[in-house]
């Protein structure tokens, strides 16, 4: 039974071949249309690419060119070809904006940037444009069903911008090296991340990282710009202690501030 069973199926498929050979090669443009809703039902999206492709330009125009349209950009999508997919969709949902499709083209159109997203180590142009077609997603269909989908994967591209953008905070940190610039540098990289991203789950780290850089900067500074930089630190370090008495790194920032206001240039602002 299962030597019959295997060649049935063998049997099954070389006819599909055949048939989607013969329609490859046919002129019948209605024939591959046919065969290729078929594929695109059965989940073969390489094979009605294949038909879609060679019969789109003769649909432009007529009834049916709406479903090719949607079945062709969204091959595109299933065989991960996320850069046709993108500009595939778009174009669906401007040629028809009243199509019942039309939400599910826009959202793909916009997922298939947020595949292109590359890892935060990475330059994030994809991300940011991935993030704008996806808010243009949330902001034109605010009812659709799509929407949660559609902010998961907004929160998910907004962590790799936060997560970029404190990395490279604390890389200035991590390579300064007594020099006033850098240290400079990462107090400002800081306060920018800070600001850019206030309810980021990097706050903690940005706050003290921050700290560091500036006790660093306070305690290795000439006598002339000493008092004025440990004087910033340890209002850092006051904010820090406000905001996370309980933190990880709380014993390290009492030990900076212990040794800051213990200099003599802080030695009458101690508090």
């Amino acid at each position: 039974m299962k030597k019959l069973f295997y060649l049935l199926v063998t049997l099954l498929l070389l006819t599909s071949c055949s048939e989607f050979q013969k329609a490859l090669k046919s002129d019948d443009v209605a024939t591959k249309f046919n065969l290729g809703s078929e594929l695109f039902d059965a989940g073969k999206w390489s094979k009605a690419n294949r038909l879609f492709k060679q019969i789109e330009p003769n649909y432009r125009g007529k009834p049916q060119a709406e479903k090719l349209m949607y079945m062709y950009a969204k091959t595109f999508y299933e065989m991960r070809s996320y850069i046709e997919a993108g500009y595939k969709l778009d174009q669906f949902e401007r040629l028809y904006p009243q199509s019942e499709k039309v939400q599910e083209a826009a959202f793909l159109a916009a997922k298939s940037f947020y595949h292109l997203s590359p890892v935060y180590s990475k330059e994030q142009h994809e991300t940011v444009e991935a993030l704008q077609k996806l808010q243009l997603f949330v902001n034109k269909y605010p009812d659709s069903e799509l929407l949660p989908q559609a902010n998961t994967l907004i929160q998910e591209l907004d962590y790799k911008l936060e997560r970029k953008a404190f990395e490279i905070a604390k890389q200035y940190n991590n390579i300064a090296y007594f020099e006033s610039n850098d240290y400079l540098a990462a107090i400002k990289a800081f306060e920018n991340f800070l600001a850019d991203f206030p309810g980021t789950s990097f706050r903690e780290q940005a706050m003290f990282y921050r700290l560091d850089s500036a006790y660093k900067l306070g305690i290795n500074s000439v006598k002339s710009k000493k008092e004025a930089r440990l004087n910033t630190a340890i209002n850092y370090y006051k904010s820090f202690k406000k905001f996370y008495p309980n933190s990880e790194f709380i014993e390290e920032a009492d030990r900076m501030n212990e040794e800051m206001t213990s200099t003599p240039e802080q030695i009458n602002t101690k508090s």
